[in-house]
C-alpha cells in the first residue's frame, strides 16, 4: 500500500473488526450492524453540503439542465441505480439523470480492470456525453482519488459545469477539483478497503436525499405523496388509485375514474377532485403554477 493510500480512513484496519474471521456467525452480523449504524450519523453531519448540492441540481434542472453521476465500480453502480429510477418514480425523461461508469456499461456487471485508472477517459466523458455549463457533475469515490472520476471532475470545471464531489475522505483529491464537497467520514470499513459497504452505504443514502429532494423542489411530489409517477405495470396503476384516494378523500371507484378521465395523469386526477373542474381546466391550473399541486389549488380557491 503506498502512503497516499495509508492515509486513507478507508483504507484502514478497523479494531473493531480485527478478529472477524474467528468470530460466530452472529457475532459477524452484530459487527457488521454495529458499524452501519454509524453511517447516518456520518451523512447527518454532511447535511449543510448536501444543502447547497440539493439547490443547485434543483435549479438546474428546473432551467432544462442536467444531472450527471460518475463513479466507479461501486460508486458508478450507485449514480447509475440511482439514475434508473427517476423515470420510473418521477416521470422524468432518461436523459434528465445519467449515470457513467468507468468501463461503460459492462462495468455494471463485471469488473473492468484499470477503467477507474483511466483519468484521459475521465476527461473525455464530458466531451463525448454533451455535458455544458446548463448541467450538474456529481463525482462519486469512496477513496476521492479515483482517476476517472478526478479526470471528469477536471474537464468540467474547466468547461465551467458545477461540479459535487461525494467522497468519505476529508482530505482527498476530489475536493480540490469540485465546487461542493460531501464527505461523510464512515470509518473503516468492516473488511479492510471493502468500500462497498459503509462508504458504499452512505453515499446510496446521500444520493437518494439529492434526487428525493430535487423532485420535491420541482413539485413531483403532494404532501409526501409521489403523484409524477409512470404507470407502467399494474402495481404502479394501483399505487396510482391508493394515492388519488388518499389526497383527494373519495373512495376507489371515484379514484379509478379520475384517473381515467385525467388520462392516467395523478396529479391532473387530484387537481380535477379538488377543484371540481375539468381535465384541461386542472391542467392549466398546474400548468400556471409549473406543475406544484398545492399551489396549483390554493391558486384556485384564491
Amino acid at each position: 500500500m503506498n502512503s497516499y493510500l495509508e492515509s486513507l480512513i478507508t483504507e484502514q484496519v478497523n479494531s473493531s473488526t480485527k478478529n472477524i474471521d474467528t468470530m460466530s456467525t452472529i457475532e459477524i452480523l452484530n459487527s457488521i450492524n454495529n458499524e452501519d449504524i454509524k453511517v447516518a450519523y456520518a451523512v447527518k453531519k454532511e447535511i449543510p453540503s448536501i444543502v447547497k448540492a440539493v439547490d443547485i441540481v434543483s435549479e438546474k434542472l428546473k432551467n432544462n439542465g442536467r444531472l450527471f453521476y460518475i463513479g466507479a465500480g461501486t460508486s458508478g453502480r450507485l449514480g447509475i441505480l440511482d439514475a434508473s429510477e427517476c423515470p420510473a418514480t418521477y416521470s422524468t425523461d432518461p436523459e434528465i439523470v445519467q449515470g457513467i461508469i468507468a468501463g461503460g456499461s459492462n462495468a455494471v456487471f463485471t469488473s473492468i480492470e484499470g477503467a477507474e485508472d483511466d483519468e484521459d477517459k475521465g476527461k473525455s466523458i464530458i466531451k463525448e456525453r454533451g455535458i455544458n455549463s446548463k448541467d450538474v457533475v456529481i463525482g462519486i469515490t469512496a477513496s476521492g482519488r479515483t482517476p476517472f472520476v478526478i479526470g471528469a471532475m477536471k474537464a468540467a470545471k474547466r468547461n465551467g459545469i458545477t461540479t459535487i464531489g461525494i467522497s468519505n475522505n476529508k482530505n482527498s483529491m476530489i475536493n480540490e477539483e469540485v465546487d461542493i464537497k460531501i464527505n461523510p467520514i464512515v470509518g473503516p470499513e468492516v473488511i479492510m478497503g471493502s468500500t462497498r459497504m459503509k462508504a458504499g452505504t452512505s453515499q446510496k443514502l446521500i444520493l437518494n436525499m439529492i434526487t428525493t429532494a430535487s423532485m420535491v423542489k420541482l413539485g413531483k411530489v403532494y404532501g409526501n405523496l409521489m403523484i409524477d409517477l409512470q404507470l407502467t405495470n399494474k402495481k404502479l396503476l394501483d399505487r396510482a388509485v391508493r394515492i388519488i384516494e388518499y389526497a383527494a378523500n373519495v373512495k376507489s371507484e371515484k379514484a379509478k375514474e379520475y384517473l381515467e378521465k385525467s388520462d392516467f395523469n395523478p396529479k391532473i386526477a387530484i387537481v380535477m377532485l379538488k377543484t371540481g373542474e375539468e381535465k384541461d381546466k386542472s391542467k392549466e391550473l398546474l400548468q400556471k403554477e409549473n406543475g406544484f399541486v398545492t399551489k396549483a389549488i390554493e391558486a384556485y380557491f384564491k
